[in-house]
């Protein structure tokens, strides 16, 4: 198995870099959630948290549902044009965490160990 570097995980899946020769390679981040990998850069995981929230915002139209977290499938759009997913909002809000905790963590050592350096 190749070797990796952890940024992220949660309950639903987890994001890492690939090491390549015992280098860190930081200009992909592998994102995995339920049985599905995607292989992107830091802008396509900003536009993946741009569909994420897209769709949030256009299925609060059930808010009052109680069955609405785990029954019902919403459209969840990709960076991949060619790849949509259906996740139920429970799943939904776990894509969502994990994307914005996997930014949060590549700008915090972004900004730790470029900009903030003295």
């Amino acid at each position: 198995m190749k070797e990796i570097k952890q940024i992220y995980y949660n309950d639903l899946g987890t994001s890492f870099y690939w090491k390549k020769e015992n280098e860190v390679v930081t200009d992909k981040v592998q994102l995995i959630f339920r049985e599905t990998g995607f292989y992107l850069t830091k802008h396509e995981l900003h536009l993946f948290k741009s569909c994420i929230e897209e769709s949030s915002i256009l299925n609060k139209c059930c808010d009052d549902c109680e069955l609405k977290n785990k029954c019902h499938k919403f459209l969840l759009n990709t960076p991949c044009s060619q790849i949509d997913l259906a996740v139920s909002m429970e799943e939904l809000n776990a894509v969502k965490d994990l994307v914005e905790g996997t930014l949060f963590k590549i700008n915090l050592e972004d900004y730790l160990y470029g900009v903030g350096m003295n």
